[in-house]
């Protein structure tokens, strides 16, 4: 297995912020990441996906691994459903786009959204109406610590609102993940942009759907290569009843979404807008023109720049709204 020595990390963050790492290595399988494993019991370990939800603010003195297991497989099917296995290193959009154009429905809702298989499970993405725990039915990883290979079930992997135990525990490699899709399909209205985009158009494909996603997408969100960024930085904020009726006598427009369980899920976007900060610019740091929750890198490669821009964002929302944003993305 090949170590790479003082590697550059920049590469390896869409924010494209400078830091090395001591060590870096890319397991193509399962037994080449259990052999590095075996042979740096000592290092410190530092996972790194694709690249789109972290950034970095210093160097890690450390081993970085990049998972590179590919392969995307039929594992079961019957008459209504198919399971299929994906390694953590295939690209999500193109594994998505590969489902919808085999008639596979479950995944179509989350396209385009910049990310690798191996990810998916570890933040829940998600986006207009789904999340990637919809779908998924085993994830298979390697715990860093001991150096055993598992397999969580659904319900292990304790999915939340962009959490999960991998999300949490961070110690662990995902090497492949199982989603188990359908072969029929209806659309469904979860989401007010999503069918105001398909208007006019009864009883939506598969691909129609996916089609209108990516449109909305590349409206909406800058291209990395050009602007670097992570996509939506902050989460939507989950409120109590009491935090949801103060927060609408402040502001009787803002949108409340009923989760269950007396919490309420709003818009993270609509309240830095509502703060006047779409379009702000601080330095070589500012959020994007055409939506408010996206931070955006004008080149700056200090990583310390976006925090504390994003401290800034925090800051003004928390004294406009009594609300405190917190950060989807990983911040190293």
């Amino acid at each position: 297995m090949d170590i790479q020595h003082n590697i550059q990390l920049q590469p390896y963050n869409s924010f494209r912020t400078k830091a090395s790492a001591r060590l870096f290595c890319e397991p193509s399988s399962t037994e080449e990441l259990l052999e590095i494993l075996k042979s740096y019991p000592r290092e410190k370990k530092l996972i790194v996906g694709a690249g789109f939800n972290i950034f970095f603010t210093h160097d890690f003195d450390g081993l970085v691994i990049k998972p590179g297991m590919r392969g995307i497989t039929i594992v079961s099917e019957d008459a209504e459903h198919v399971e299929i296995e994906a390694g953590a290193a295939e690209e999500w959009d193109q594994f998505v786009g590969r489902c919808v154009a085999n008639g596979y429905a479950g995944l179509e809702n989350l396209s385009l959204i910049p990310s690798s298989v191996g990810a998916s499970p570890i933040q829940n993405i998600g986006a207009y109406g789904s999340e990637a725990k919809d779908t998924i039915v085993k994830v298979k990883a390697v715990d860093i610590r001991s150096g055993d290979f598992r397999e969580f079930t659904h319900e292990e992997c304790a999915f939340g609102y962009r959490d999960s135990v991998f999300k949490q525990t961070r110690r662990y490699v995902i090497t492949s993940v199982v989603f188990r899709l359908s072969k029929s399909f209806t659309y469904k209205e979860k989401y007010i942009d999503l069918s105001r985009e398909l208007e006019g158009i009864d009883s939506p494909s598969l691909a129609q759907v996916r089609n209108a996603i990516i449109r909305i997408r590349t409206r909406k969100l800058p291209d990395y290569n050009l602007l670097p960024n992570a996509g939506s930085f902050f989460k939507n904020p989950v409120l109590t009843t009491e935090e949801k009726d103060i927060l609408q006598k402040k502001l009787a427009d803002v949108p409340i979404y009923n989760v269950g369980e007396g919490r309420f899920k709003t818009s993270a976007a609509f309240l830095i807008e509502k703060a006047g900060l779409r379009g702000k610019r601080s330095g070589m740091v500012g959020t994007y023109e055409h939506h408010a929750l996206i931070i955006v890198n004008y080149g700056t490669e200090n990583g310390q720049d976006i925090v504390d821009f994003m401290h800034g964002i925090q800051y003004e929302v928390k004294k406009q709204f009594g609300i405190m944003l917190e950060p989807e993305v990983w911040i190293f």
